[in-house]
């Protein structure tokens, strides 16, 4: 099976057509730089996204909290973070880069806080 993917590695944004053998890149054209292959061979055999999202903040102006992973998690594993996240509420003032939980779901990744809480 032949998949169109369109690579985000770099601003060119190449559209790939993927060959597939069941859960396995077998052939990759159109990519203008080796990026293409990685991009499309993590895209179809491991997809991963940096989760991005909000938690409630208690006690301060700012209602919620812009937060992030700092690394990529697989893609399989966003809805289990998001309800993970819905139940997270801060207290405590924290700043841009504050690690909100350490080894977030065990996955190897901090969820961090992209904002001040006021």
């Amino acid at each position: 099976m032949i998949r169109k993917v369109t690579c985000i590695d770099c601003p060119k944004g190449c559209v790939l057509s993927v060959g597939v053998e069941g859960r396995k890149v077998v052939k990759i054209t159109g990519n203008e730089c080796p990026k293409g292959e990685e991009y499309a061979v993590s895209e179809i055999e491991d997809p991963t996204r940096i989760l991005t999202s909000t938690v409630l903040a208690e006690g301060f102006s700012l209602r919620m909290v812009p937060v992030r992973t700092d690394r990529p998690i697989p893609k399989g594993d966003i809805k289990r973070a998001m309800k993970e996240i819905k139940r997270i509420r801060i207290s405590e003032p924290v700043r841009i880069g504050d690690i909100i939980i350490e080894d977030f779901l065990r996955l190897g990744v901090d969820l961090i806080a992209t904002r001040e809480s006021r």
